[in-house]
C-alpha cells in the first residue's frame, strides 16, 4: 500500500513552490503510466499501423478508418462513464481496472477475428481513455500542493506526448518484427507500465474543507458561466487541432510534394515537441497562472493553423509543427488547472466540470474528424482550407476567453 499523500497547505505561494512526498511522485509516475497507456499509446499507434493493416489484408481500407473511429466512439464514452465507474469501486481501484482494460485490447487485437471483435476492443481500449482522462489527475491533484499542481499536471499528461513520439518512432521499429508482434509489443509494455503503476493510485480522494462547506453552492453558481466558457473553448480547441492530427503528414508528403519519408519526419518532430508539450505548459501555468497561459496557448496555436493554411516555406512548416506538437498534449494540464482555478474548494466539482470538458472536446474531436474529412473531399483537396478553419476556431476561442476577461473586470470594478 502506498504512504498517505500529504494534503496541500494554503500557506503556500508560487514563489516558494513546496516539496513534494515519495507518495506524491510515486503518484505523479503512476498517472504519466495511465496516459501513456490509455490515451497516448491506445489512440497515437493506431495511426501507423493503418497502412501495414491494410497491406497485410487483416481488414479492408474502408473497415481500417471505421475501427480507427471505434476509439474515438468509446473515448466519448469513457468520458462519461469515467465518474459513475470511479463513484462505484473508488478511484485505485478504477484505474487499475482501466489500465487492466487498456492493456488486454493491446494483446486482443493481435488476433484479427472478425471485423466485430477488433471494433469491440478498440472501442473499450477508447473507453479506457476517456476515462482515465477523467479519472486520473483529479484523483491525484487534490493531494499536491497548490504551487505544484501545475508541474504535476504537465507529468501526469506527459505520457501523450510520450504516445504522440511512440506513434512515430516505436511503432515503425516494432512493425519490423511484424504486425502481430507490434500488437503483442505494445501489451507487453502496456502490463509493464501497468504494473509499474499498481500502487502508486491514491486509494481515496482528501477530505472536503469544513470552512467551505456553507459556500460551496455559491461559489459554484456564480463560476458557471466561466465554465460554459471554458467548455465551448475546448470544444473548439479540438476543432483546431484536428487538421494537424489528421493531414499533417499527407500535407507535407503529398500537398508540398515533399514525399512520405519527409512527411514521416514532420510526424517525429511533431511528437518530440508533444513530449514537452505538458511539461512546458505546467511549468507557464505555475508562474503566470493557467488563463494567461491558456491564453497564449490559444493565440500560438491559431499562429501555427495560420502558417500551415498559408505558407509551404519548410521552416515555417517546421516551426507551426512544433507549435502544434507542443499544445496537442500541452493544453490538457492548462484546461484542467483553469477549471482548478474556477472551483478552487470542491475536488469533486472539479472532476465533474472535467468530465465535461472532456466530454466536449472528445465530441468535437469526433465531429471534426468526419466533418474535415467531408469538406477536404468537397473542395478537391484544399488543405489550406482545413488549416484556416482550425485556425478560425482557435481565434474564436481566444476571443471568447479575452471578452470573458473584459466581462469580469468591469463586474469586478463595479
Amino acid at each position: 500500500m502506498s504512504a498517505p499523500l500529504r494534503q496541500s497547505s494554503p500557506s503556500h505561494s508560487v514563489t516558494e513552490p513546496a516539496p513534494l512526498t515519495a507518495a506524491a511522485r510515486y503518484a505523479t509516475i503512476a498517472g504519466l503510466c495511465g496516459s501513456l497507456v490509455a490515451i497516448g499509446l491506445a489512440r497515437f499507434a493506431y495511426t501507423p499501423l493503418i497502412p501495414p493493416l491494410i497491406g497485410a489484408h487483416w481488414f479492408s481500407a474502408r473497415d481500417t478508418v471505421t475501427l480507427g473511429a471505434a476509439n474515438f466512439a468509446g473515448y466519448l464514452a469513457g468520458a462519461l462513464l469515467g465518474r459513475p465507474l470511479a463513484a462505484g469501486l473508488g478511484n485505485r481501484h478504477a484505474l487499475r481496472l482501466l489500465m487492466v482494460a487498456a492493456t488486454a485490447a493491446f494483446f486482443a487485437c493481435a488476433f484479427p477475428v472478425s471485423v466485430t471483435w477488433f471494433f469491440v476492443w478498440r472501442f473499450l481500449s477508447g473507453l479506457a481513455g476517456g476515462a482515465i482522462m477523467v479519472l486520473v489527475a483529479t484523483s491525484i491533484l487534490p493531494h499536491i500542493p497548490v504551487a505544484r499542481r501545475g508541474f504535476v499536471s504537465g507529468m501526469i499528461f506527459l505520457g501523450l506526448g510520450l504516445g504522440i513520439a511512440a506513434s512515430g518512432t516505436l511503432v515503425p521499429a516494432l512493425l519490423r518484427l511484424g504486425l502481430r508482434e507490434t500488437w503483442i509489443g505494445l501489451g507487453v509494455l502496456s502490463l509493464i507500465l501497468t504494473a509499474v503503476s499498481w500502487f502508486g493510485w491514491p486509494a481515496t480522494n482528501p477530505p472536503q474543507p469544513a470552512a467551505h462547506a456553507v459556500t460551496h453552492h455559491h461559489t459554484t453558481a456564480k463560476s458557471e458561466w466561466s465554465l460554459r466558457i471554458l467548455y465551448g473553448q475546448y470544444a473548439a480547441n479540438a476543432l483546431g487541432l484536428v487538421p494537424t492530427m489528421v493531414l499533417l503528414v499527407d500535407y507535407v508528403a503529398r500537398g508540398l510534394g515533399r514525399g512520405a519519408d519527409i512527411g514521416a519526419a514532420c510526424w517525429v518532430l511533431y511528437g518530440i515537441a508533444a513530449i514537452t508539450g505538458p511539461v512546458l505548459t505546467g511549468y507557464a501555468a505555475d508562474r503566470i497562472g493557467f488563463a494567461s497561459a491558456y491564453r497564449g496557448a490559444l493565440l500560438l496555436q491559431a499562429v501555427a493553423g495560420a502558417i500551415l493554411a498559408a505558407s509551404g516555406n519548410p521552416w515555417l512548416i517546421g516551426f507551426a509543427t512544433v507549435l502544434l506538437g507542443i499544445f496537442t498534449p500541452g493544453i490538457v494540464p492548462l484546461v484542467l488547472g483553469r477549471i482548478q482555478e474556477i472551483l478552487p474548494h470542491s475536488h469533486l466539482d472539479q472532476r465533474a466540470a472535467w468530465s465535461r470538458a472532456t466530454t466536449a472536446f472528445a465530441l468535437f474531436q469526433a465531429l471534426g474528424g468526419y466533418g474535415y474529412s467531408y469538406l477536404f473531399i468537397q473542395t478537391g483537396e484544399n488543405y489550406s482550407i482545413i488549416f484556416l478553419c482550425g485556425a478560425a476556431a482557435l481565434v474564436l476561442a481566444l476571443l471568447a476567453d479575452v471578452l470573458n476577461g473584459l466581462k469580469r473586470g468591469r463586474k469586478h470594478r463595479a
